[in-house]
């Protein structure tokens, strides 16, 4: 998704957590993971327990090289998505958070 049409859609006014999540996922795609990171932490703003959130956000500061946020991000995301029930995406940030600490130790 191009995010510059995302972007006018806030610029309007439309400001929510799907908006900002789909921001956030589309700065991510076309390689800007700073801009990726705004949004993803406005979308928690809006949904403090959305945990696709959490883990692009884990993501997206991972590829901005900030290990130590995303070491964060994850752990919420995780303590968050099993508090909720959501075990699919409390494994999956499981998984990125054991890479990412790999990658760190190595």
């Amino acid at each position: 998704m191009d995010p510059t049409a995302l972007e006018r859609l806030l610029a309007a006014g439309q400001d929510n957590l799907m908006l900002r999540f789909g921001l956030g996922s589309a700065w991510l795609k076309q390689g800007d993971p700073a801009r990726a990171i705004d949004h993803l932490r406005a979308a928690l703003r809006h949904d403090p327990a959305h945990s696709a959130s959490h883990k692009l956000l884990g993501r997206a500061l991972a590829a901005a090289g900030r290990n130590a946020e995303a070491v964060a991000a994850y752990e919420a995301g995780i303590r968050i998505a099993e508090e909720k029930g959501d075990i699919q995406a409390a494994k999956e940030m499981q998984v990125f958070l054991k890479r990412l600490r790999k990658t760190d130790a190595g």
